[in-house]
């Protein structure tokens, strides 16, 4: 069951599974680190995952669920760009899961897409199948989002902008938006802009680097940065001012990576990857049946998310004793030595794991390389929750 141990070490079962559905996207995103970054697995995967494929996983997640006592799991149907495949392989890797599932088990059901093939019709299909849809956008304007451009450099933003009105008039289907920061931008105008396109939830996304290939501000500094460093917080800065606009303004949209940091200062674990020492939850199961670690490791190297495991011959639970996943369970041994004794810790756990990769010193025992932003931000928020403490 759940909670049960082996050793000291409970074992704490994945909840959540990302399952590719389509390995291309009909894209080009400058920033994109699944197509421009060092690592190309997806090249000798298929385009579509097989139903075969599917089956297998659902078999899987059916008996991992089993195994741990799970009444609920959570399915992402991923990409590349999903809808990619339109909305009948979908409902069909939908009904495959839920027919294997054990009695007792629900699963939830979400898409991450660029909103780009979105139709009225496509909505209605997956929400009448229990489908939630997130959009991808980097603000809520044409020049926002000047990034996100097909294949032939055009722009993403009339059909995305189409995505997003459809969507706003279904808020039973409307996940939420994520937004990769872009330095240059005004952040005023980002969340504004955002705002006004009324989602549930909007999650900023720091961009994915490494010490060995930092963020595009330039080299960040930081406890687990290079002698005579100067520290710099551009990122900090960046959603401090956002915090501000959404903690000083009338009630709008959740900020998740906000309300995960408010809700760490209060004393409540995490849900999130991005802060907080709560183990892992997630893994990926890409088109070819490969179960992988999060798709942010990508980022760091060729091969770096690759477990050398399938669900046609490994279960889940093999896939929780991979070496990279445990690294990931580890909570506060599993930092380096400046995080563990960082007051901090508790809230910023280390960062995300990705941001933390540096070549030199052979992996991941580092600091992320936004230390600094992050120390920044939730610094700042502290201050801003212990003044409304205060006033009351």
């Amino acid at each position: 069951m759940a909670g049960e141990k082996t050793g000291r070490t409970p074992v704490v079962p994945f909840r959540q599974f990302v399952l590719k559905v389509h390995s291309r996207c009909n894209l080009a995103c400058t920033y994109c680190y699944i197509y421009t970054g060092p690592d190309r697995s997806w090249r000798a995967r298929p385009p579509t995952v097989p139903a075969a494929t599917v089956r297998q996983t659902a078999l899987r997640i059916a008996e991992h669920a089993r195994t741990h006592g799970l009444r609920e799991v959570r399915i992402d149907l991923h990409g590349g760009e999903p809808l990619l495949t339109g909305p009948g392989p979908l409902l069909e890797q939908a009904a495959a899961i839920r027919a294997a599932l054990p009695a007792g088990c629900t699963a939830e059901f979400g898409v991450q897409t660029n909103g780009t093939l979105l139709t009225r019709d496509m909505i209605d299909t997956l929400a009448a199948a229990g489908f939630r849809l997130g959009l991808s956008l980097d603000g809520g304007t044409p020049g926002l989002n000047r990034r996100r451009v097909d294949h032939a450099g055009r722009s993403s933003w009339p059909a995305v902008s189409r995505a997003v009105r459809l969507l706003r008039d279904r808020p039973d289907v409307f996940a939420g938006i994520l937004c990769t920061i872009d330095i240059t931008a005004d952040p005023v105008e980002v969340h504004d802009s955002l705002r006004a396109l009324d989602p549930p939830m909007v999650d900023f996304l720091l961009p994915h680097a490494n010490w060995s290939s930092p963020p595009p501000a330039g080299a960040p500094g930081g406890p687990g940065a290079s002698l005579g460093t100067a520290c710099r917080t551009p990122y900090g800065d960046w959603l401090c001012t956002v915090f501000d606009l959404w903690w000083d303004g009338s009630p709008g949209p959740r900020v998740r990576v906000f309300t995960e940091i408010l809700g760490l200062l209060l004393g409540r674990p995490s849900s999130s990857e991005a802060v907080g020492l709560s183990p892992v939850v997630a893994l990926v199961v890409d088109t070819d049946g490969a179960i992988e670690q999060v798709d942010s490791l990508k980022s760091a190297y060729e091969g770096a998310a690759a477990t050398g495991l399938d669900v046609f011959h490994h279960t889940f639970d093999e896939a929780l004793a991979h070496p990279g996943m445990a690294a990931r369970r580890r909570g506060r041994d599993g930092l380096a030595a400046q995080c563990r004794s960082c007051a901090l810790v508790e809230v910023c756990g280390g960062g995300n794991y990705a941001h933390r990769y540096r070549a030199d010193t052979g992996g991941f025992a580092n600091p992320s390389v936004y230390c600094a932003d992050l120390e920044r931000l939730i610094r700042h928020i502290a201050a801003r929750l212990d003044a409304v403490v205060a006033l009351n």
